[in-house]
């Protein structure tokens, strides 16, 4: 029986839908002996000496609040972090927050901008997350196509978007490598982006987090040549492997950020401090930590990538991250999600339905290839042997 106020709650609430990508990994879970290339996880446990410090935390009996915008000792390890990384500079007292998660600090950075009616540029395919936290906060989501573009926004594109558009755009916000094509934006297109960027007021939210698994060219920060405009998300989840310890950051201006400071105090009061102390560790210490998994990641990625090509799914290299996102071949079924579900019925393995990412996302499929060789390996046999059994001929009837 429905309860009487579940009709007077928030009325944004009713745009919403629970996230596909995780209501599609938990349907597949069930299928005996399938093989989940579904979330993006690392596969890699949380390096030894960053898991020693969270011990060390519990034994020193470190279960009290901290400061809300972090402890000072890790805010001093990420600035010299993102210092010696990216060349970027924040000063850890006045433009860093920590986070629970890039997650929180996705909610937090869109709660504190927007303003009913606000819209929001979001070049698709993305990571969905950002759109119904926009819709919650009363923002408006534009949805800007790149596919045709090679999957990145053009300086063209996003001028145009600006001009249509106008002074109700409050924001924009990149995720790059991306999720979940893999594709990133290199310096020149960061600095083409930005040139465009710089002559408007508007937000400039950089989710980067998945900037240490950035492959060949060094990773380029939007924040380096936007500083005064960018609010950067990072966070200690891909580069080591700490996804359930749920630590984020923000950083931005110090006026920005004080303000973003007070929406974060009133939501969580602070992230986890046994998580921080080992958070603290792997940036102090683990500067590199990522680069080992990197290292696995670009082979997986190379075979992946091959194999999936082979099998005639058009897809473009992935720069970074750790999915791929090929397109469907002519032959099989062209939906995305009826896809991706005969695939788990009949060659029991689970990828994301490309519907999933926004325009330009349909016909195709985001694998997620953080998961061991022998897994991706037998992954691929059963898909080519589920192309062979599935694929129509030419002139045969469309599904």
């Amino acid at each position: 029986m429905t309860n009487v106020l579940a009709g007077k709650m928030k009325k944004e609430l009713s745009l919403l839908q629970p996230s596909d990508i995780l209501k599609f990994d938990q349907e597949t879970s069930s299928i005996p002996g399938i093989i989940k290339l579904t979330l993006g996880e690392p596969d890699f446990s949380t390096p030894a000496h960053v898991k020693e410090a969270g011990k060390r935390s519990i034994e020193k009996n470190r279960s009290h609040y901290t400061a809300s915008n972090g402890t000072i000792e890790l805010r001093q390890a990420f600035s010299h972090f993102m210092k010696v990384k990216y060349g970027l500079d924040y000063e850890p007292e006045k433009e860093i927050l920590v986070t629970a998660g890039a997650t929180e600090a996705i909610y937090t950075i869109l709660g504190s901008v927007l303003n009913p009616g606000d819209k929001v540029l979001i070049p698709t395919p993305i990571f969905p997350l950002y759109v119904p936290v926009t819709l919650l906060n009363g923002g408006e989501a534009v949805f800007l196509d790149t596919s045709k573009n090679g999957f990145v926004l053009t300086p063209e594109m996003l001028s145009e978007a600006l001009d249509k558009h106008g002074n109700a755009v409050k924001a924009i916000i990149f995720n790059f490598p991306t999720n979940p094509t893999g594709v990133t934006y290199r310096r020149d297109d960061v600095k083409a982006l930005a040139a465009v960027l710089e002559k408007h007021d508007i937000f400039v939210i950089s989710d980067e987090i998945y900037s240490e698994l950035t492959y060949g060219e060094r990773h380029a920060s939007m924040a380096e040549y936007l500083p005064g405009q960018t609010i950067l998300i990072n966070g200690a989840s891909k580069s080591h492997a700490m996804t359930g310890w749920r630590i984020g950051f923000i950083c931005g201006p110090a006026d920005i950020i004080k303000k973003m400071g007070i929406v974060h105090q009133f939501t969580i009061t602070s992230a986890t401090t046994i998580a921080q102390d080992a958070a603290q560790e792997a940036f102090e210490n683990g500067m590199d930590d990522g680069a080992k998994m990197r290292v696995e990641y670009e082979k997986r990625r190379d075979f992946v990538y091959q194999k999936m090509e082979e099998l005639g799914f058009e897809c473009p290299k992935p720069e970074g991250a750790f999915y791929v996102f090929p397109k469907i071949p002519e032959g099989l079924i062209q939906n995305s999600l009826d896809f991706c579900i005969d695939l788990a019925q009949k060659a029991k393995v689970a990828v994301i339905p490309g519907d999933s990412f926004g325009p330009g996302s349909e016909g195709r499929i985001r694998i997620s290839y953080a998961a061991s060789m022998d897994t991706l390996e037998e992954a691929m046999n059963r898909i080519a042997q589920y192309v062979k059994e599935n694929r129509k001929s030419e002139g045969s009837l469309e599904w």
